[in-house]
């Protein structure tokens, strides 16, 4: 038998370092090689820096080779470089005594000749966020803003930002904003221009709460001159930074319609950009510009359809759930806007689930007298659908369809087959739906209590299927023969009934047939009564005894009470106000539209940045 090795003998693998003796070697092995100018020094260094960055994405704390890091940065090597900006990135935070030592390398890294270590030196020196050290900052950055790379100036505008969040107060005494105000207006390079407004826009906005100063310059971003300026330059601009533009422009005031046409006219081919934030973008401008102008709006309307459409078939499931969700706000406040285009919204087989719960929302949406007929069609099809909560989707769409009073005759006969599916969840579902529908349309009582009748209640397991079954036992219980003996064979499973909601369905079913078929309800009524005064949950013990005392008190005021004439429910309450719709509206293109809730600016450190495109989340991340 061949001997086992022990596991003690077995080797970390050197792509996943552990211990404090790994550390203590690469510092032995940082120091051999600092100053070194050996013809292969410069790879040497690669592959230990290597190895310190792999302990670091490892976990291990590598905090004790910083001085050994900072004496081997002496190098031309750019990659070498990265790797040591990124270590003193790290660690300089969490120790900032340390953090002096990379002082003196990054300034001469700063000033060196290749503009990429200059802009990586720079954007280092930025990202070290040690209070005590900026003091340092300000000269790189005055000098990075003027460096005639654009990379470097790229790096410095972002920093100005930056050193804006470490200390306002040299922030704005080095006059960094009037800096990047002129750069913005006069540089040509597209991205240093965009990084410099979006620098003035946070800077100016926090700024603003203590500086009339400050709320004045913001307006001048959103003044002609500079609104036309960047929007005359969009197409030289990035995805990121042309949904910059676009945002600021979507807040321009126009002083006339000759302005919004021009604007207009200039976007107008930013609707076929092949990028959702800067269509979505575009969109926000047209709608908010024609506000005022309701002929010009509706046809707003119109062009957007087809861009919209194009997203929401083109791009991927998250796109397309955010693109529908912009679609849905649309639709509530033009209904007749897709209402053609219903066939766009209908669920394919490889869509999400949340794709497909928000598809069906729309062609709840979209339905009118036109095209009823057809989304309820394929809606039934759904309710046989394997995804058991999109089936219950669909059966609920079908019913607000039917609420909504169109072909109410055609959905209460689909309505009604559901009922013959044998699927619990089918049935549950569809006996709230038509319990609705008797509410608002009474007429139609006949045709479903002949059909409802007919379903056994212990075939129904879920709570609110069991307890409409039993509103509409008490309710329409002269019509229905078997209603006061299978009310009081619920009665005697009481103590089974773990839902306090059929439970208090229950014991005003009981009432409303006691007052409509006394003698075969009686005995039922005393035990219910009974048995809900014995009951442990609070509400349908209050409820027994208000029922008691009542009936002990006059029973001719107990039944106008509990079973008084009934009108139809004209309008079922909407879940979210016009108010609301209109202030999720106003913030279109954001996070607010998908989360159907809107913004509390005081809640975020960057009060105008809550409203912003996913892109522009993106670009905060990769940033800071």
């Amino acid at each position: 038998m061949a001997p086992t090795v022990p596991s003690a003998a077995k080797s970390a693998s050197p792509s996943q370092p552990s211990g404090k003796s790994e550390v203590a070697d690469l510092k032995q092995q940082l120091r051999q090689l600092a100053g070194s100018r050996a013809p292969d020094a410069d790879d040497q260094r690669r592959d230990v820096f290597k190895r310190v960055i792999s302990c670091m994405t490892a976990g291990i704390d590598v905090s004790a080779a910083f001085g050994e890091m900072v004496l081997c940065s002496a190098t031309s090597d750019v990659v070498t470089k990265k790797m040591c900006y990124l270590y003193v990135g790290v660690h300089a935070r969490a120790h900032p005594d340390l953090a002096l030592l990379t002082i003196n390398f990054l300034q001469r890294d700063c000033r060196d000749q290749d503009p990429t270590i200059r802009g990586l030196a720079l954007r280092s020196l930025c990202s070290l966020r040690v209070r005590n050290l900026v003091e340092y900052l300000v000269t790189p950055l005055t000098t990075g803003l003027k460096d005639p790379s654009a990379y470097v100036r790229m790096i410095a505008a972002v920093g100005a930002a930056k050193l804006y969040h470490i200390s306002a107060t040299a922030c704005i005494d080095a006059d960094l904003p009037a800096s990047l105000k002129a750069l913005m207006l006069s540089d040509p390079d597209a991205q240093v221009v965009a990084n410099c407004l979006h620098s003035l826009q946070e800077i100016w906005t926090l700024e603003a709460a203590n500086s009339e100063a400050a709320a004045r310059e913001i307006e001048t971003l959103y003044s002609k001159p500079v609104v036309f300026y960047l929007l005359n330059k969009i197409k030289e601009f990035s995805e990121w930074a042309q949904c910059l533009v676009l945002e600021l422009a979507s807040k321009f005031l126009p002083s006339d319609n000759n302005e919004i046409f021009d604007i207009m006219n200039l976007l107008e081919d930013r609707l076929q950009h092949a990028n959702g934030a800067v269509v979505l973008s575009t969109i926000k401008v047209f709608l908010h510009l024609t506000m005022s102008m309701t002929d010009v709006h509706q046809q707003v309307y119109e062009r957007i359809k087809a861009p919209l459409l194009t997203l929401v078939g083109a791009g991927s499931p998250e796109q397309s759930y955010a693109v529908l969700c912009h679609l849905h706000l649309l639709v509530m406040r033009a209904p007749m806007l897709f209402s053609s285009d219903y066939k766009s919204f209908y669920c394919q087989f490889s869509d999400p689930s949340y794709v497909k719960k928000l598809k069906l929302e729309m062609l709840t949406a979209i339905a009118n007298e036109s095209n009823t007929y057809e989304i309820v069609t394929e809606l039934c099809e759904y309710a046989g659908n394997v995804d058991v909560p999109i089936a219950r989707e669909s059966i609920r769409a079908v019913g607000k369809i039917a609420l909504q009073q169109y072909d109410v005759n055609a959905i209460v006969d689909r309505l009604l087959q559901f009922l013959e599916m044998d699927k619990d969840f089918v049935t549950a579902e569809t006996l709230v739906l038509v319990k609705d529908l008797l509410r608002k349309y009474p007429q139609w009582s006949h045709d479903c209590i002949a059909v409802v009748g007919n379903i056994s209640s212990k075939n129904i397991q879920e709570p609110k299927g069991k307890a409409a079954l039993i509103w509409m036992l008490g309710e329409y219980s002269q019509d229905m023969h078997d209603a006061p003996y299978v009310l009081e064979s619920l009665v005697e499973n009481w103590d089974e009934e773990h839902s306090p909601e059929v439970r208090l369905h229950l014991l005003t079913a009981v009432m409303k047939c006691f007052f409509k078929r006394p003698p075969e309800t009686q005995k039922a009524l005393g035990a219910t009564l009974a048995a809900g005064l014995s009951d442990t949950h609070q509400d349908v013990h209050d409820r027994a005894l208000f029922y008691y005392r009542l009936l002990q008190y006059d029973p001719a005021v107990a039944e106008r009470v509990v079973n008084p004439p009934k009108q139809a429910v004209s309008v079922f309450a909407d879940t979210q106000s016009s108010e609301m719709k209109d202030r999720i509206f106003d913030e279109f293109n954001s996070l607010s539209v998908v989360y159907q809730k809107v913004c509390d600016i005081e809640n975020f450190k960057y009060g105008h940045c809550l409203l912003v495109s996913l892109a522009d989340f993106q670009y905060h991340i990769i940033t800071n």
